[in-house]
């Protein structure tokens, strides 16, 4: 560790492949001297064996303590009752923005060249539905409807985020992804925030607006055309593993939970529990989380370091894990990682 003055961080190893990852990117991340004091927290299967709880309130109270973490994939437990672990950390610490990078680095795929960003709204929408069932003739179950919602201020606060992202990234362009034509008032209220935001941009960052079944498919035949998305909750949601898969897949995708009080990094894939314990996993969705954690700090020269030696090692080819085509262990891909940093 550097000798400069450290920061307090909350790190959740999570299940399945989460230790493996997490025991990685430590590694490289005290390679280049990152600031980070660690708090070591449990959550997912790991927690609800060890406390009872999947999300005990010794790991909230941390990140609530630290305001920042870093978290391997966690396995919300089926049956019990249990709410979605991500759920539950983006309505404690009110995580409105979910922030979800995609760029190439692999050479040779479908897409090259990709570098785009989605902000996805991340407290409201479908994902906060009330859900009932209605009954018809002898069946309960019958209709099921879900009454989500959207208000003008988290609308705002999600719009107005990816704008100042923009800025301060030189980004040139903000696309408003909705459904308004269909949804006309639960995603027109979005459209609505959207444009008026937009407007105190002018000169400064570009703005168009897509129809969400569109903008699908434009990601998919043309996507150089986007530079930054943002849209609600589930579109954000769908769209983002669509992104990811232009680029690799999952093992390639960042994810960042934002908030006025606390962020939590992630890697987005599953716990990846057939692969558990075989030092299979590729570590780098992981670490390029860790690296947006870096940039989050003020740490951006460090964050590069290990971009830098991430883009070396993978171009090369010579060190990739199998989910990218090749053979390396993840211990293989830390110390080949380890190495190019420069």
């Amino acid at each position: 560790m550097s000798t400069e003055k450290t920061i307090p961080a909350t790190l959740i190893p999570g299940d399945g492949i989460g230790p493996e990852i997490v025991q990685s990117v430590t590694e490289i991340l005290d390679a280049v001297g990152a600031p980070f004091k660690w708090e070591k927290a449990l959550g997912g299967v790991a927690a609800l064996d060890a406390t009872g709880s999947p999300l005990p309130k010794e790991t909230i109270e941390s990140i609530r303590r630290t305001g920042l973490a870093l978290k391997g994939p966690l396995t919300t437990p089926v049956g019990g009752g249990f709410k979605s672990i991500n759920v539950t950390l983006r309505q404690e610490f009110g995580l409105f923005a979910n922030v979800r990078p995609t760029k190439t680095i692999v050479p040779g795929g479908r897409f090259e060249n990709i570098n785009l960003v989605i902000f996805r709204e991340n407290l409201e929408g479908y994902y906060a539905a009330m859900e009932n069932y209605i009954p018809y003739g002898d069946d309960p179950h019958a209709i099921a409807t879900s009454a989500g919602y959207t208000t003008r201020k988290e609308c705002n606060r999600i719009v107005r985020y990816a704008f100042e992202y923009a800025v301060k990234n030189n980004r040139k362009r903000v696309t408003l992804v909705h459904k308004a034509n269909i949804l006309k008032l639960l995603t027109g209220l979005f459209l609505e925030e959207g444009r008026k935001v937009a407007k105190e941009y002018e000169g400064r960052v570009e703005v168009n607006e897509r129809i969400v079944d569109a903008c699908a498919m434009q990601l998919v035949t043309d996507p150089w055309q986007y530079d930054c998305i943002v849209t609600t909750n589930l579109f954000g949601d769908i769209l983002s593993d669509l992104t990811a898969g232009l680029v690799g897949g999952l093992g390639l995708a960042p994810g960042a939970n934002i908030g006025e009080k606390a962020a939590v990094f992630e890697a987005v894939h599953g716990s990846a529990p057939d692969i558990a314990g075989q030092n299979k996993a590729n570590p780098t969705s992981l670490l390029l989380a860790a690296n947006m954690m870096l940039a989050h700090v003020g740490r951006q020269d460090l964050a590069t370091r290990i971009d830098k030696a991430i883009e070396k090692v993978i171009t090369s080819g010579a060190v990739r894990t199998g989910d990218l085509g090749g053979k390396a262990s993840t211990t293989d891909l830390t110390a080949a990682l380890k190495q190019a940093l420069v």
